[in-house]
Order: structure tokens, then sequence, then C-alpha cells
């Protein structure tokens, strides 16, 4: 049987329909730099200092840590609900700003989307967040026009928080519904039922905010093929203006990762409810052009468009990831020594890693073929080049047995021949993308791209 790309019963290789975070490895054995216990405070200003963006033009991720109960299948970098935590965070996160943009190349970058994810950024009181956006302006140029995300749980937030939210510049809020099922959402751990999904979204709209998003996820215990076309339909009704919906993964470092769950549905249900989504999206006029991700037209989001097309962004918070330069960085992810660190006034950087242009290649591929865009045919033909022989722009020349690593990319190419032959990679002028078929079973291409 083909596996679903992403279900529970697999954990991709970041592919298929499961949720890439931010800063998610996508290419593989990069090299990772740690000292134990975290970067030697040497290396900490200097590794953001020394690769320089090689845009003008960033995003930013800001990573708030908080829940009010973590949800049985999350393996986010999250921290239990705390007054006194939550004010040394918000006191943290500011001096990260500030050291952020005293390196000497912030003042040429301009910002152009910011995204709060955690956690649960809702539970942010409307002060702090505006405190929070109000640190980064004056420490970064950021655009005008810039998207300013925040992500919501639907009992933590109202009509009066996201109208402040709104006028602090937040103009996207992503609702974290996942389902409309009461049985369902108590068994996922939520705290919201379905009435309090539908009134929250009323609230978003209600607060002037013309850009919202729903989550919804499936492939979920219990969850029957009428029960997700009652969750699709109802949503869609609700006309948000973007959709993401996530296969259910089991990952390490969940509750259901550790312990496993009863009541999975069979992967042909997940496959149908994956092809529900995307004709009722479709008819209902939407774009599906992320493997995870639908949109109305104009509304794709623009700060999750910069992984995937492996853009560069910064990143702020515990446990947060970014890219700038040749480098990947993940800052420290529990909370208190978060804050530990930067109270000291040091950037809370713990791992970096490089990446060479093969890896940069694998990560472009991979990521541009989770779009509807998919990549420029050449990338693909790079690929093929590069199987087995000398990193592309390498001085070291090519090997003795040149002939016999050009055989090694036989297997590679016979896998895009035969997806072509499967209608699962299709050619679009210059450019190569998978289908929707193809999206399906993407994991199985992305593995043999690394």
């Amino acid at each position: 049987m083909t596996l679903v790309a992403g279900s529970a019963r697999t954990v991709p290789a970041e592919g298929g329909l499961a949720q890439v975070r931010p800063g998610s490895v996508v290419a593989g054995s990069a090299r990772t730099v740690a000292a134990e216990g975290g970067l030697p405070e040497e290396r900490r200003g200097s590794v953001l200092a020394d690769n320089p963006p090689a845009s003008d033009s960033l995003g930013f991720y800001i990573h708030v840590p908080f829940c009010a109960q973590r949800c049985h299948y999350c393996s986010f970098n999250t921290a239990p609900l705390d007054a006194t935590a939550m004010t040394r965070y918000l006191a943290a996160v500011g001096c990260e700003l500030d050291l952020l943009g005293a390196l000497a190349w912030a003042p040429r970058v301009r910002v152009e989307t910011v995204f709060f994810g955690g956690g649960t950024p809702s539970l942010l009181d409307p002060a702090a967040l505006a405190a929070i956006l109000a640190r980064l302006r004056r420490r970064f140029a950021v655009a005008p026009g810039a998207e300013i995300t925040v992500e919501g749980n639907p009992e933590s937030v109202t009509r009066e928080k996201l109208h402040a939210y709104r006028a602090a510049g937040v103009n996207r809020l992503s609702l974290g519904v996942q389902s409309l099922d009461d049985a369902i959402l108590r068994r996922l751990g939520r705290l919201h039922d379905g009435r309090g999904a539908r009134r929250a979204f009323e609230a978003a709209r209600d607060a002037g905010i013309a850009n919202v998003s729903v989550d919804l996820m499936y492939g979920l215990p219990g969850l029957d093929p009428e029960g997700w076309s009652r969750t699709v339909d109802a949503v869609l009704d609700w006309q948000p203006d973007h959709l993401s919906a996530y296969g259910l993964t089991l990952d390490a470092g969940s509750l259901w990762g550790a312990a496993g769950v009863a009541g999975l549905p069979p992967e042909e249900t997940v496959v149908a409810q994956y092809w529900r989504l995307a004709r009722a999206a479709a008819e209902r006029g939407f774009e599906h052009y992320e493997i995870s991700n639908y949109a109305r037209p104009g509304f794709r989001s623009r700060h999750n468009q910069i992984y995937w097309r492996a853009a560069e962004y910064l990143a702020a918070g515990p446990g947060a990831c970014g890219f700038v330069g040749r480098v990947r960085y993940a800052n420290v992810r529990a909370t208190p020594r978060y804050a530990v660190t930067l109270e000291e006034g040091r950037l809370p950087l713990d791992t970096f890693e490089e990446l060479t242009p093969r890896q940069r290649l694998a990560e472009r591929l991979i990521l541009g073929l989770r779009t509807a865009d998919g990549v420029p045919a050449a990338w693909l033909g790079a690929r093929l080049l590069c199987s087995g022989g000398p990193e592309p722009g390498s001085s070291r020349g090519w090997p003795a047995g040149g002939a016999a690593w050009l055989r090694d990319a036989e297997p590679l190419r016979r896998t895009i021949d035969a997806w072509r032959g499967e209608r699962l990679l299709a050619d679009a002028g210059d450019r190569v993308r998978l289908t929707e078929a193809g999206f399906l079973v993407s994991d199985a291409l992305f593995v043999e791209l690394l």
C-alpha cells in the first residue's frame, strides 16, 4: 500500500503532508556545530555577524512558547503558561531584538513579513505584542505593507483582543481550529469546541482582520469520512481566506508519539480525506499552492513562502530557528536558559549549520517541489549532474572514477522518469512540479533527492 506522505504511519523527511515548521532541516547531514551546553560565548555573536544575509529583504519569526495546555499530538517547543515566566520571556525577547538589530548588517535589511508562532501567541496581552512590534520597528526597517501574522487558538481570542492586535499592526490571523467535532477536540487535548471555533473566526472578522487562515487536521483517531466532510464544508462556508490542512504525524516528543494512540483511520481513509478537501477547496475557488495549504487568489502566506523558497529569515524566541547567509541557526530551547543568556547580554544561539552548495540545491528542490509553482527544470538537471560527484562549484575537479559517479546518477534519473510516466511529476515550460497525486507520495521522491 502506498503511504500518504506525512501520515501518522510515517515520519516524513520534511515532505508530504506534514507541517513544516520554521527552520526545519530539510537537506539533511548539514554540519551542525555546537558545544556542550550550546555554542561557546565567543561564537554566539560571530555566527550571525560573520554571515550577512545575501538579500536585503527578510522574514522574521518570533516564537512564543507558552500554552495553557499541551496538545497530545504536539512536538513543538512549548512551556506551561506562567505569569512570572511570561514577564521574563518578554524582557528577554526585547533584548534579543536589540542585539540582532545591533549587527553591522542590520540597517541595510528590510523586514517584509513577521510571524508570531508557538506555542500559543494569542496568549500575549495586546500591550505586550504591541511592545514587541514597536521594538522590532525601532531596530529594523519594517516594510509599510509587511504581512504580520499571529497564530491563535479559539479559546484565547476575543473581538477586543484581536481589535487591539490589529491596532498594533497585525493584519493576518492563523486560527488553530483542527476539528469541529467536540469529541475529537477533547481527545486531541484542545480547549475549545466547535462553536467556540466559529465564534473566534467571527470575532476576527468583527475586529477587521481581512486575512484569516484556518488550520485543520485529518487522519485523526475517530475521524471518519463523513465527519471530515462535515468539518470541511462547514469551515469553507465561513469563507476563510486561507486554509492549512495537515495529516496527523506521530512525532517523537509528543505524547502520542511516545505512547501511541488507538483508533487511527486506515491509509485509504486518510487518502480519501486528502482528496475530499482538495476537491472541495477547488470548487470554492481556492488555489492548492503548497502541499498542505490552500488560498484564495492573492492570499497565499507570504511568510511561509519564504521557507518554501529557501529564502532568508531571522528568528527570535526560545528554540526559534533562522537562516541567513550560509547558516541556519537555532536558539536554546529551554525558556529559562534562553532568558538567562539574554539577561547576560548574549545572543541565545545554541547550534548552527553551514550548508554546502549541494545541500542548498537539495533543499531548494525539496521545498520548491512542495509548491504548485514547482522549481526550474535546470535545478533538477543540476541535481542529477551532482549525484555522487563533487560539490557544485568545487575546485577539486572530477574524481578519477568520474564514470562511476555518473552511473550513480542513474537510479535517481530512473525514479524521476518513472514519476513523469505516472503523472506524479509534470513539466510546465521551463519548470517542473508535482501534480496533486504527486503531493500524496512526495516523501518517496524527496528522500531520493537528498
